[in-house]
């Protein structure tokens, strides 16, 4: 994917050196037509050359917490380094601009790429809070102005279904497999593959749903978890119920050593031991013959893959023991049945009975293990139904999750922003009367400080050119904007939380993008090294975000030098 090259010459070879964005639709006309329109009035008054410096932040957390989930990244360095229009782009732009601007603007666009651009991020996958900047994008501004509007695309719902995910998973517990089933769901193709990308980075085991080959094919096959191998029975829908009758009926064993002539007729033999049993719901009843048919069909086509959907007609008086039925048949053949999911119900209730039937059937026929056959669990899952199902016990061992987690359902969006801090070395903000608005201004560094715990105890901004924070020293941290709000940490260890992932021809180092598995496993150890009380889902404590004691002066002389003073007549 990466050449392993830390210094980028020229615009051409930045373009070597990574693929162009996954979604071929991001290119420099993924963005809004006013962004070109700046550019020109920027050309047009010979200013597009002036060094600007943006950040990319965003203001609050989502989903009433006190997290967030930084992702996207990989997609705007490959956007970055691939930067430049084509004939065709060029000619588009100019039939949407006014027809009189000048045809050298054009010779502009036409040699235009992000050589003289530098990036730098916090790295993806990692927490991250409000006000911190995400990216910091310096360079000419015309270009970086034309940057604005796809950065904030890649970054805003990535970031926003990574912590949907990363949520999601802390609900569930690190125990529980949990798989995407959002496809249908999703807001579009790309809302699909994005959402599949992202909720794997966030925590989730697969999102390679069979129905989702698509992902599968664009993400490399990246995708994958040791539970990968049942993940097509889980859609084995009701509309594999059918009357009809099995016409090959005989089955290889695991091994292939024997052949089972009638494997249609091993299956009711095992589903009349089971009828036989006292302890058995379906003993006084006959189960449906339809179900059993598909069972069987099922496990005839995928011996070494079964996992059914047992709900169609009644879980335990039906479902559970036609599954049961089938899955001793294969046991005799050496197979072992991947379990069964549940889409409908009282999933606590029917869980607890079903893991109750499976414990009885290894007991009562000697199967070592079938009392831990996998129970997976669907059907319009949330944060609130799997905190509900904890609180209420139960026996599930793997959810598929969609609508709520792809659609991000509790909140549309992150809300990102996109501001200029400095031009041409002068510091820029952006004020407001709501606080919240206002802007931190200048190019800055942003570091994590660490308290003896080994906890993040607080970030904090600083002037680029000021000493760097030290382990052991004191510092004092300010709110941006309260002044009464103000503490003396002293670090036990510090992180320097931008890394320069596109250097243009600075010649800077450049750090090599992650995998898509390093960056989940960046996600995770994050996570896990957050205080408990960060985290909870009700009322989780404010994660602090500081100044140094010179920027805050900084900020508040701009704040003054800036705002227009009143009179009053």
């Amino acid at each position: 994917m990466e050449a392993n090259a830390n210094h980028l010459p020229n615009g051409e070879a930045a373009a070597a050196v990574l693929d162009s964005p996954t979604n071929p639709m991001v290119t420099p006309l993924l963005t809004d037509l006013y962004q070109y329109t700046m550019a020109y009035a920027y050309w047009k008054g010979g200013k597009h050359n002036d060094r600007a410096v943006f950040d990319l932040y965003f203001r609050r957390n989502p989903f009433g917490g006190e997290y967030t989930i930084f992702a996207g990244l990989e997609e705007c360095i490959k956007f970055i380094a691939n930067f430049k229009m084509n004939e065709g782009e060029i000619s588009f732009i100019r039939q949407s601009l006014s027809g009189s601007c000048e045809d050298g603007f054009f010779d502009y666009l036409r040699e235009l790429d992000c050589s003289e651009v530098e990036a730098y991020a916090i790295p993806e996958g990692s927490v991250v809070f409000p006000k911190v900047p995400l990216m910091r994008i310096e360079g000419p501004v015309a270009v970086v102005q034309l940057l604005e509007t796809p950065l904030l695309n890649l970054v805003n719902f990535a970031s926003l279904v990574a912590t949907n995910a990363a949520r999601h998973r802390f609900v569930a517990g690190k125990s529980k497999m949990l798989l995407e089933f959002g496809l249908r769901r999703a807001q579009g193709p790309d809302g699909a593959i994005t959402a599949s990308k992202y909720c794997y980075i966030g925590g989730f085991d697969a999102t390679r749903m069979a129905s989702c080959l698509t992902a599968m094919l664009l993400l490399d096959g990246y995708l994958v978890s040791p539970f990968a191998e049942h993940i097509p029975m889980l859609l084995s829908a009701h509309l594999w119920l059918s009357p009809d009758e099995i016409i090959e009926k005989s089955l290889k064993s695991a091994d292939g050593s024997t052949i089972c002539e009638d494997f249609v007729s091993l299956v009711q033999t095992w589903l009349n031991k089971i009828k036989a049993v006292q302890w058995s719901k379906s003993s006084n009843g006959d189960t449906n013959h339809s179900e059993l048919t598909a069972f069987t069909s099922y496990a005839l086509a995928f011996p070494d893959n079964f996992l059914a959907l047992v709900d169609t007609y009644d879980v335990m008086r039906s479902g559970i023991p036609n599954f049961c039925a089938v899955a001793l048949a294969l046991n005799d053949l050496g197979y072992k049945a991947g379990g069964i999911r549940l889409d409908s119900g009282d999933l606590a209730y029917l869980s607890s009975e079903a893991r109750k039937f499976f414990q009885s059937i290894e007991k009562e026929f000697c199967i070592p293990g079938f009392g831990k056959t996998n129970i997976t669990a669907s059907n319009d899952l949330n944060e609130e139904t799997l905190d509900a199902l904890n609180k209420q016990g139960h026996e599930v061992d793997s959810y598929g999750i969609g609508t709520y987690l792809v659609t991000c359902y509790s909140q549309a969006a992150l809300g990102c922003v996109f501001k200029l801090v400095e031009i041409n070395g002068e510091p820029r903000i952006k004020l407001s009367e709501d606080v919240s608005k206002v802007s931190i201004p200048c190019k800055k560094r942003s570091y994590r400080l660490y308290g003896k715990e080994g906890y993040p105890l607080v970030d904090i901004m600083t002037r680029e050119n000021e000493p760097i924070p030290k382990v052991g020293e004191r510092i004092l941290c300010r709110h941006p904007f309260n002044e009464s709000k103000r503490a003396f940490v002293v670090p036990q260890k510090v992180d320097d939380l931008l890394k320069c992932y596109w250097p243009g021809t600075s010649g800077k180092p450049r750090v090599e993008l992650p995998s898509l598995n390093e960056t989940r496993e960046r996600c995770i150890n994050q996570l896990e090294q957050m205080r408990p009380d960060h985290m909870r889902r009700l009322n989780p404590t404010p994660y602090k975000v500081s100044v140094s004691a010179k920027l805050y002066d900084f900020i508040h002389f701009l704040w003054l030098n800036e705002a227009p003073v009143g009179e009053l007549q």
